[in-house]
């Protein structure tokens, strides 16, 4: 789980909470372990914006990136890195 701040922002019906709880559980499936990442949670013009870095920098590989709509929660854009 991210240290940001769970809030509910002005004009967005899904709060950050309930936005990283859907990236978050859209992430397991495909990644089956955060452990390894910081998470970054932003409400942009056009949804939350939810990024999940690796700790470690030396370490390389994929990590996964959200854009979820503000009103609904749905996901409007998902990106695997590998």
């Amino acid at each position: 789980m991210s240290n940001a701040p769970v809030k509910h922002a002005p004009g967005a019906t899904v709060s950050g909470g309930q936005a990283l709880a859907i990236a978050e559980a859209d992430a397991l499936r495909a990644y089956r372990d955060l452990w390894g990442y910081r998470i970054q949670l932003v409400l942009e013009d056009d949804g939350w914006h939810v990024d999940y870095d690796l700790k470690d920098p030396r370490l390389k590989g994929g990590r996964p990136h959200y854009v979820l709509d503000a009103l609904t929660g749905a996901i409007i854009s998902r990106r695997y890195e590998q």
